[in-house]
């Protein structure tokens, strides 16, 4: 009889009504109940099966179903690598991509491969891009989707042209072009042959035997197409305008062609330019009988000789003062004097101010060559950030110098060759002198000489260097092609609003770096790439371009190369028709022209030559950060000047990689590594031991790609170590799905056990977040949830839960069947799940499918597959106000067996009571669900405290509040646990402790082992190692409260 059995609480009609909302009827295994999500918060417990691994005791032996698989729990030493290899020859890796393009399906995703350089190794840098471009790909394709993604080089360009020539040394000097250029092919070739090599290695899905290479005949004519495109809309000119350059390298470079040196030393000097003719309003103010001087101070010393003008800021004050050393009469921004006095160590008197207005129509002389004026203009350039708040403008050495020239038709003048060095031009002391060394210094003495020169020293600052030659750059005027930013820039950045931006931010500052450029020079002095198709006359300032010109040399590109620019005559480069009006072949008045394109240009029009059908944009562009000034703006910028419109409709940026402690590689540092080593092990391979490709995948997907990311050996330690800890689960599973059909012993889920319900809840909602976090490209966040679902719902709480049942129950036994039901479903889902990030693991465990007669590969069998009637949010009241009463029960026994003591719960009638009561129907029970959830010896369920308890029971209390229907049933309840030392005996077959005397079965052994053998499905389960691995098992030592123990996957 069941003490106290009267509804309280919320009323009987209250406890009815939440019974028919469960639907549950009072069964052992019932319906699932509908209720609000909370999240549960479960130890792991240690029970008699924890320790059944370890018996001695081999009477027993061989009726317990103990796990059985080939399945590895880890792969030592080479074996990883190895076991990687033979899983892509067996499972057709190298075929998967032409499978998924041959299927019939609905959609298509496509993702634009950015063309990695082809000029060196393969490094972490391509690891990171490749593989989060290829677990996007196969997310892609086991949703359903044909994925089209064609792997690119981008092969011309100036660091390979300067690799072979430095390799060359001084036989460089005397080849040709055509020489050049093919040595540069030669090495460029080379270079992609290791990278395809390595990409394939670590599992990139691809047709590898048909890649884009920039240097390809019919790629090289669809850019051509597109150049001459944007020069029929006036979108491309020719102009002579300051440039960065790079003397080192001898050519022009584009913004993305530059690095920053934050530690870069120049010589900065304050000058005096004196006033030449005052304005109306500054002889107001002087007195005519003191000579006055403009202040400006320059970090670029060599630029003086070349200054038109002294610019001014319009709205801002301005200060005559007078020098306490020197006495003298300067001019210069009101903000600026205490700044300015203090850095020439002196004092100012501010003798009047006025607005920088009424500085229109002054000059001022030139402070190196006489009677030369400089006029004061106005200008939105001058700021008041450094210097005087006057600036030195040299149209030829600066962009917004330039901008000042244009409006006020100053002469543009540019004293410096392409060398770096000042020209005859500059007069005999500067001629041929290198502007940033003997040229600065030269040109400081000269100042001094003149006595314009008030002070230098020396400044760092972060400055442009060339990317390749890691040396400073200039800004010097030239002739060049540029693309007219201007007419496309709006309508780009309003195209740009359409395109989602992971992370969001990355759209600000790809717009920030389009508004920050004033235009884009697209032509390099260097013979590696794609020529302008240009013809210059040899005699007039004059060049020839048309669409005849244009077309016949595409044609010849297309079937030939871009070689025929240097290997053909000039007379077979222009079409008849052109040829005869301009001279005809032997009097042929055009040469063809020496520049080429940038490569930005290059690999910015490979939309055109590789994204498929009419619409021509890609799902997805995947690049590092530094490309929002790249690849993302030149393809951005071509696709919008020729057709108005996004090559890409999603856009995600990550990170560069760097090491432990957030410092940049390199091999100075020793902090360099190399992706072979981290696969096959260095020489010393203990130091460097062989990690396999899914590591290194791993350590991708774990990552917050779209902030820096780190990697060292400790960090590919960590990654190697969450994926032991996922195959330790995955031969749990596998192991324990031996000898079950899912296609025959499956148990109907309103039949399961409300645990077994519960993990599948459980799954569904990890299978909807894994789904979403994929589809953002969060791959760091998939990682997150796997790792938590694994270690702490499966090997921390389930399985300790289930492993009586796997073991100890007969193998057709209903209960038994329940949970293997649920392992075959967590199985699929939790391989699927991380197949993407780590293809050969997820291979290698559908290989080992215990229940599948021909291994399938998993890449081509979809992706996860969930039941809507899984989503039972209401069992987690059921399971977390069970556990929360388990906690007391485990809290109240720190450190020992919980097996050996039986418990009784009190639980105030209420839906409290109603919802346990479903767990446990009889009063006490040693084989409830109920009880296989506390791991006691028994659990006895109460309304009521017993009438009389003996005196060494331990009690503990508490509350519970049940939240059901989005709150709208809400009770509290209050509880007791009272844990009793069993009188039981220890069984020897399952070592729980139900037996009723030593060395007997418990009954539920007894009927088991009674019925042993006449079960024709029962068989003896092992793992293919030797059986007496379970015999040097430790039993699991009993939970802390509060800090519960890791419990062993198998």
């Amino acid at each position: 009889m069941r003490w106290g059995l009267h509804p309280r609480g919320p009323g009987a009609a209250a406890v009815a009504a939440a019974r028919n909302l469960w639907m549950l009827p009072r069964l052992r295994c019932h319906p699932g109940w509908r209720g609000t999500t909370r999240r549960l918060l479960v130890r792991s417990v240690t029970g008699a099966s924890n320790q059944l691994q370890s018996s001695n005791n081999s009477r027993y032996r061989d009726t317990v179903l103990l796990p059985q698989t080939s399945f590895p729990m880890k792969l030592l030493g080479r074996q990883q690598p190895d076991t990687e290899l033979e899983i892509q020859q067996k499972c057709a890796f190298s075929e998967l991509y032409s499978w998924q393009r041959e299927r019939k399906v609905k959609t298509e995703f496509c993702l634009h491969d950015g063309p990695p350089y082809a000029n060196g190794d393969p490094h972490v840098g391509h690891t990171l891009n490749k593989i989060l471009k290829d677990i996007a790909n196969r997310y892609h394709m086991m949703r359903g989707s044909k994925i089209h993604f064609v792997p690119g080089w981008d092969c011309h360009g100036l660091p390979i042209e300067i690799k072979v020539l430095s390799e060359l040394g001084g036989k460089a000097q005397n080849l040709s072009a055509v020489e050049i250029r093919e040595k540069a092919r030669s090495f460029a070739e080379a270079a992609i042959k290791k990278q395809r090599s390595a990409f394939i290695r670590w599992g990139i899905m691809a047709d590898w035997n048909n890649c884009y290479y920039t240097f390809d005949g019919k790629y090289e004519a669809k850019q051509l197409r597109i150049f001459y495109q944007m020069y029929e809309k006036g979108l491309i000119y020719r102009s002579y305008k300051p440039v960065f350059w790079s003397p080192s390298s001898r050519t022009a470079l584009a913004e993305a062609e530059l690095e920053y040196n934050p530690e870069h030393v120049s010589r900065s000097i304050y000058v005096k330019f004196p006033l030449l003719k005052p304005s109306p309003k500054l002889v107001s103010l002087l007195d005519g009988s003191s000579p006055v001087s403009f202040l400006i101070w320059t970090t670029q010393p060599w630029t003086i000789p070349a200054n038109q003008a002294v610019c001014y800021m319009p709205d801002a004050k301005y200060a005559v003062v007078k020098c306490s050393k020197s006495g003298e009469l300067y001019i210069l921004a009101a903000d600026k004097v205490t700044p300015v006095a203090s850095a020439l160590e002196t004092t100012f008197e501010v003798i009047s101010t006025f607005s920088g207005v009424d500085l229109e129509n002054g000059t001022c002389a030139h402070p190196l060559i006489p009677d030369k004026a400089s006029p004061l203009l106005p200008a939105n350039h001058v700021t008041m950030t450094k210097g005087t708040g006057l600036v030195h403008t040299a149209p030829a050495h600066g962009m917004e110098d330039y901008s000042v020239a244009s409006q006020h038709n100053l002469p543009t003048d540019c004293l410096v060759d392409e060398d770096g060095v000042f020209t005859d031009v500059a007069g005999p002391e500067l001629q041929n002198k290198a502007v940033l060394e003997e040229g600065t210094d030269v040109v400081i003495k000269m100042l001094q000489y003149s006595k314009h020169l008030l002070k230098e020293e020396k400044l760092v600052h972060s400055y442009p260097y060339d990317w390749r030659t890691k040396k400073p750059v200039v800004i010097r005027a030239s002739k060049q092609w540029f693309v007219n930013i201007t007419d496309i820039k709006a309508t780009a950045k309003e195209l740009l609003k359409k395109v989602k931006f992971i992370p969001g931010s990355a759209l600000n500052a790809m717009v920030e770096t389009l508004d920050r450029r004033p235009y884009w020079c697209i032509s390099r002095q260097r013979v590696w790439g794609v020529p302008i198709p240009v013809f210059h006359h040899k005699t007039k300032d004059e060049f020839l371009i048309n669409s005849q010109t244009t077309e016949h040399i595409i044609k010849l590109v297309e079937q030939h190369g871009s070689d025929v620019w240097w290997t053909l005559p000039p007379e077979q480069l222009l079409p008849e028709e052109v040829l005869s009006q301009v001279g005809g072949p032997d009097a042929l008045e055009y040469v063809p022209g020496q520049d080429i394109l940038d490569i930005w240009f290059d690999s910015g029009t490979s939309w055109s030559y590789v994204l498929p059908g009419t619409d021509q944009r890609a799902d997805l562009y995947l690049e590092g950060k530094d490309q929002l000034g790249g690849w993302f703006q030149s393809s951005l910028l071509t696709s919008v000047a020729t057709r108005k419109k996004a090559p890409f409709k999603t856009v995600v940026v990550h990170g560069f990689t760097l090491g432990e402690k957030g410092e940049k590689m390199s091999k100075s540092l020793g902090n360099v590594i190399d992706p072979d080593v981290v696969i096959n092990g260095g020489q010393d391979q203990k130091k460097e031991p062989p990690y396999g490709a899914d590591v290194l995948r791993w350590w991708v997907a774990e990552s917050n790609v779209f902030t820096e990311v780190t990697i060292s050996p400790s960090v590919l330690n960590a990654a190697r170590d969450d994926i032991s800890k996922l195959r330790n689960t995955l031969r749990f599973l596998l192991g324990n799905v031996a000898g079950f059909n899912p296609e025959t012993d499956s148990v109907p889920v309103n039949s399961m056990y409300v645990v077994d319900q519960y993990m599948l809840h459980l799954l569904q909602g990890l299978a909807n977040k894994i789904t979403d976090a994929y589809k953002q490209y969060d791959f760091g966040k998939v990682v997150r949830l796997l790792r938590a679902f694994y270690t702490r719902e499966l090997s921390n709480f389930y399985f300790s839960i289930i492993k009586d049942r796997l073991y100890c129950e007969r193998a057709g036994d209903p209960k038994r069947r329940s949970c293997q039901t649920v392992l075959a479903e967590i199985l699929d889902v939790v391989v699927r799940s991380f197949a993407p990030l780590l293809p050969h693991l997820a291979e290698e465990v559908f290989q080992h499918m215990p229940y599948t007669e021909e291994p399938q590969s998993v890449f081509r069998t979809g992706w996860i597959r969930t039941s809507s009637i899984w989503k039972k949010p209401g069992l987690e009241e059921a399971i977390e106000s069970t556990c929360a009463m388990r906690d007391s029960f485990l809290g109240s026994i720190p450190g020992k067996n919980a097996a050996e003591y039986k418990v009784i719960l009190v639980i105030e009638p209420g839906l409290l009571f109603e919802i346990i009561e479903m767990l446990q129907a009889e009063e006490t029970s040693s084989t409830s669900q109920l009880n296989e959830l506390m791991m006691a010896s028994q659990t006895t369920l109460l309304s009521q405290e017993p009438r009389s308890v003996t005196t060494d029971v331990i009690e503990r209390k508490g509350t519970f509040l049940i939240n059901l229907e989005g709150g709208d049933i809400r009770e509290e309840s209050s509880y007791k646990v009272i844990v009793v030392p069993t009188t039981k005996e220890k069984c020897p077959r399952c070592w729980k402790y139900t037996a009723e005397a030593p060395d007997a079965l418990c009954p539920r052994c007894m009927e088991v082992n009674l019925n042993f053998g006449k079960d024709n499905r029962l068989r003896v389960l092992t793992f293919s190692v030797p059986s007496d691995e379970y015999d040097d098992l430790e039993p699991i030592p009993p939970p802390k409260q509060g800090h519960p123990p890791p419990v062993a996957a198998a």
